[in-house]
């Protein structure tokens, strides 16, 4: 049997779009630097909304919801509150972290002009992700005091390097006419074919394939 009594902080509890907007209001309050809020309800049940509505009406205590009809109840909506150093109830807070809510497409409690409700955030049931914004790693949605908000995110593997084969340039004229004799030797000896020799003279030989060359050369004449 469900707790009437027992708040629920469940971010599972709530439906796949409000999951993914929670995640994504708390990753852009995170990277505006706002890091110690978390998570005090999600889902709550017709029976427990019914219970905090008789709150300061049948029951004794202070009002805490004005209506029976809650999106907590439909799991499209949550409840934050702000951990040290701020304020369980920080409006400075709460103000930045409903600003942010705006841009995301989500409903802020604190917009509403009756019933004022800062803590709370919902979203209707068709909300998507506005065109900008991303999931850009594991956001850490907090569900108590003594945690922060965080965003891991991995390393992208980094793409291999693709190293160019580096053309021969060699370090003096003297050396440039030493091998090109030593090339067209090779190629009047018809050890090689003569596009090596055009290649080496018109600067498109590479160093591994000279080096190469160099040793085909060397093995054939030594046969």
């Amino acid at each position: 049997m469900v707790n009437i009594t027992q708040t629920c902080r469940d971010l599972a509890e709530l439906k796949s779009n409000a999951q993914t907007a929670c995640r994504l209001l708390f990753q852009e309050c995170y990277k505006a630097g706002i890091r110690n809020i978390f998570i005090t309800e999600t889902y709550r049940s017709p029976d427990r909304q019914k219970y905090l509505y008789a709150q300061g009406r049948t029951r004794p205590g202070l009002i805490v919801t004005w209506t029976l009809n809650s999106n907590h109840s439909s799991r499209l909506a949550w409840d934050i509150a702000c951990s040290s150093p701020s304020v369980l109830y920080d409006v400075l807070v709460l103000t930045k972290v409903g600003a942010i809510a705006r841009k995301l497409g989500i409903t802020w409690g604190g917009d509403w002009k009756n019933n004022m409700d800062r803590p709370h955030f919902e979203v209707k049931s068709n909300w998507t992700m506005p065109k900008g914004y991303k999931l850009e790693g594991q956001v850490v949605v907090p569900s108590n005091s003594k945690l922060k908000v965080q965003l891991i995110v991995e390393d992208k593997p980094k793409k291999e390097e693709i190293k160019m084969p580096q053309t021969w340039n060699p370090g003096s004229p003297a050396m440039r006419t030493e091998t090109e004799n030593f090339i067209a030797t090779a190629v009047k000896e018809g050890i090689i074919q003569p596009s090596h020799l055009k290649d080496l003279q018109n600067g498109t030989m590479t160093s591994d394939r000279l080096l190469g060359l160099y040793i085909t050369i060397n093995q054939r004449r030594n046969k």
